[in-house]
């Protein structure tokens, strides 16, 4: 039996959308790129007074590829994958900058910021000020209520 060739994108659609269009002629092999873009997956949580944003930058030189910056409340992650040789003839590696910023809950001092990176893993922890409830608790009266009556004019 004749095996029938794999569906090709004509190449005005190819040539508009080339890695739509590469990514529906090849086996699944997860998201399309053009999805993904040029990203990393944050995680951000608050443990022990502290805002936690873990970023997912496996195979980088935490020294030479990392750079974590703060600027009043906004935190910035940059990284930089660079190929090392011309490599494979196919690669899904992603190669490049990437960079992602992420809004703090407060304002933070940059000598405050502490990030650390184990196992393809950046862990940025900011101090969370504590938040003292200000203010004065203002009573809300219940408009149905009848009106109270003065104790000295009862009767």
């Amino acid at each position: 039996m004749a095996r029938l060739p794999r569906p090709q994108a004509p190449a005005r659609f190819r040539a508009i959308f080339p890695d739509l269009a590469d990514w529906l002629e090849s086996p699944w092999t997860g998201p399309p790129p053009f999805l993904t873009g040029q990203m990393f997956r944050l995680e951000e949580a608050v443990r022990d007074n502290r805002f936690v944003i873990r970023a997912e930058l496996p195979g980088l030189d935490p020294e030479n590829d990392i750079e974590v910056a703060v600027d009043g409340r906004v935190l910035t992650i940059r990284a930089e994958r660079r190929q090392q040789d011309n490599g494979p003839y196919r690669s899904e590696f992603r190669y490049g900058s990437l960079a992602r910023t992420v809004r703090l809950p407060a304002r933070v001092d940059a000598e405050d910021v502490t990030a650390r990176y184990d196992k393809g893993v950046l862990e940025v922890s900011v101090p969370v000020p504590v938040v003292k409830p200000g203010g004065i608790r203002i009573p809300v009266e219940d408009a149905d209520a009848p009106p109270e009556q003065p104790p000295d004019q009862a009767g």
